[in-house]
């Protein structure tokens, strides 16, 4: 079992601040493994008849836990998840549970109290920096290609059969149980086409001819795909310039093992390493900040700057992420910060070790590695 040491360092940390907290995050992601590795948890797969019938009754079941740990695994499987998870807050604040699912707490019909006020909520992303180190280092194209799921990471092979069982198993278990969709074919060759596209701009309108749905069909389906992590949907930051678009959104799959597959790559070439670098960049700082509220911006020009972090009281941050700093054009960024003087401007890559600024027109920008982008970003 591989011990995921930053992601069990940020469980005891939200376990003191509240008793209950909600991990979600796709499946096979590692919530299973990494749940029952933290020291002194008393596991139930919810999934198994007799872990359901143990807790029928409540009360009954978390009295017997007071002042110890229970992981609830796979709890939407529960007749009504959220009375429980509302007792143990009111009635057994001693009891530690931590209960995973696939999707957000209120994206799901099975929960009718999304239990605000009573419980914390993290988001295990596939695998990220630290995980690289906790098993054992290999090089991040293997990282890229094969994708963040462990299994996918430590297969020799490429995942191209997986990722198909991984669909199966993700329409049948989470769309049908937690959302009940109908023309699972449609759906499928939605995600298929959002993975191929992946990092684009979306326009609904062009998935509703080949999906064979309407419009607000498919707007229904990114919603799912949202609420489930499946991808991640980043809207453009903007002060509503005329020159700037202020709707369409991008939309990025959630792995880059799954943007390879679906785009048929079996090798990365020099040209396919920019853009997975990018949906890694932006893997780490979701992870960290735990958020989905990144933008991107974009000028009707086509300028545009990869990510944007519009954090609280401080100015913007303009992230340009390259596979390589001898890649970098800075037009984009440069356009960007006459827009917000205020902004400050980086460039994210592996390569730029040291860190190091430069000056483009009177304008600095700072060239940096992705764990000094995470301290800053993070701290």
């Amino acid at each position: 079992m591989v011990i995921r040491r930053s992601w069990q360092s940020r469980v005891e940390r939200h376990w003191r601040r509240r008793s209950i907290l909600w991990l979600r995050g796709v499946r096979r992601v590692g919530k299973t493994v990494l749940t029952q590795s933290i020291p002194g948890v008393e596991y139930f797969d919810c999934e198994l008849p007799r872990a359901r019938r143990a807790m029928e009754d409540p009360e009954g079941f978390l009295r017997q836990f007071r002042g110890r740990r229970v992981v609830l695994d796979e709890i939407h499987r529960l007749p009504n998840p959220a009375e429980l998870l509302k007792i143990a807050a009111d009635h057994f604040p001693t009891v530690r549970v931590l209960a995973t699912g696939s999707s957000t707490l209120g994206a799901s019909r099975r929960f009718r109290d999304t239990l605000t006020g009573r419980k914390t909520e993290l988001w295990l992303t596939p695998m990220t920096e630290a995980d690289l180190v906790d098993f054992g280092g290999r090089d991040l194209r293997h990282r890229l290609l094969h994708g963040g799921l462990p299994s996918f990471f430590l297969s020799p092979e490429l995942p191209e059969h997986d990722v198909q069982e991984w669909m199966d198993a993700y329409w049948a278990k989470d769309i049908q149980e937690l959302f009940r969709l109908e023309r699972r074919g449609s759906f499928q060759r939605f995600v298929e086409l959002l993975m191929a596209q992946s990092g684009g701009l979306f326009e609904a309108t062009r998935f509703a001819a080949p999906c064979e749905v309407s419009r607000t069909t498919i707007a229904n389906y990114l919603a799912v795909l949202e609420a489930t992590s499946v991808v991640l949907v980043l809207r453009p930051f903007s002060s509503r310039r005329n020159n700037e678009i202020v709707a369409a959104p991008k939309v990025y799959g959630f792995d880059t093992g799954f943007v390879c597959a679906y785009r048929g790559w079996s090798s990365l070439r020099s040209d396919d390493l920019g853009l997975l670098w990018e949906h890694y960049v932006l893997n780490e700082l979701t992870a960290h900040l735990q958020t989905t509220a990144l933008r991107y911006w974009r000028d009707k020009r086509g300028h545009e700057v990869d990510l944007v972090w519009a954090r609280p009281a401080h100015a913007p941050l303009a992230i340009e992420c390259k596979w390589s700093v001898r890649s970098f054009d800075p037009a984009s960024l440069l356009v960007f910060g006459r827009g917000y003087p205020n902004a400050e401007l980086l460039v994210t890559s592996p390569d730029a070790h040291p860190a190091f600024t430069r000056e483009y027109d009177g304008r600095r920008v700072h060239f940096t590695t992705l764990d000094r982008l995470i301290a800053k970003v993070a701290g």
